[in-house]
């Protein structure tokens, strides 16, 4: 009987992660760049009961007598489905369409991947300008080093191409550097709708480099939008809802049983 208590509270808590997957991914709908999230689960330990049932005669059954003890969250995987294009009026907004990542390096040196292309300009220490997330983080350019640009560039003359080349009154002077993963759904997801490689992700392959990748393409002027849809996240969520409640009346039946064990008299 206590068996039923904690299968149904392994229950309870799954969906619980479930619940906060969701509400994290409507948190962020209009989060530019932002990837869902899906709760995955599996099953847990199953408890032989009988491992040769048989018939009354003796007979082998086709099958043993088992029973589960639960469910846990085996994972929480990004859905790295390609949003919306939304037309902006920033000069410096970029949306990748493909599979490419924007490199942007961290105060600590370390390099992180985004697909929010709403990038600024900023006037760096050394007095030029530099190409710049909204917290200030520098990005990459093909060279492997932060974008920059001379203090004397008139930032209006500015232009950039498909390809992510930055042109300056016309001509080449940088590039974009965007990296793809053979594995995109392991990456760790930090805050800011960063990313970072992990071993289950492999390595950072550059598309500039790297002839077996399909290219992307950056246009300018666009950003692209979260990637949640929010009738999906609704119905999921009445789903969860009711499953809660269900393994909620679990409990209650199991202690309802319990208690009338209890008050049986000999």
């Amino acid at each position: 009987m206590v068996r039923s208590l904690w299968t149904a509270a392994s229950g309870m808590n799954a969906q619980q992660t479930s619940l906060d997957t969701i509400a994290h991914n409507l948190a962020n709908v209009n989060t530019v760049g932002y990837k869902s999230e899906q709760a995955q689960f599996k099953s847990l330990l199953y408890q032989d009961l009988q491992i040769n049932s048989t018939t009354a005669d003796g007979a082998p059954k086709p099958v043993g007598v088992q029973v589960g003890l639960g469910v846990r969250c085996s994972a929480i995987a990004s859905q790295f489905k390609q949003g919306n294009f939304d037309a902006t009026d920033g000069d410096f907004d970029f949306a990748i369409e493909g599979d490419g990542f924007f490199n942007i390096q961290r105060p600590d040196g370390t390099i992180s991947y985004t697909r929010s292309g709403n990038f600024n300009v900023a006037i760096g220490a050394n007095g030029n300008w530099q190409l710049a997330t909204a917290d200030g983080l520098q990005v990459i350019g093909i060279d492997g080093n932060p974008i920059e640009f001379p203090a004397d560039y008139d930032m209006t003359e500015l232009s950039f191409s498909e390809w992510g080349e930055i042109l300056y009154n016309d001509e080449v002077i940088n590039q974009f550097q965007l990296t793809q993963f053979n594995n995109p759904a392991g990456l760790e997801k930090q805050s800011g709708t960063l990313f970072k490689a992990t071993e289950a992700s492999r390595e950072a392959r550059q598309e500039n480099s790297d002839a077996a990748l399909q290219r992307s393409r950056v246009i300018n002027g666009r950003l692209e939008a979260s990637n949640v849809n929010v009738a999906t996240e609704m119905v999921n969520m009445i789903i969860t809802q009711r499953a809660y409640e269900l393994n909620s009346k679990a409990i209650i039946a199991t202690d309802s049983m319990l208690q009338q064990a209890n008050n049986l008299r000999s």
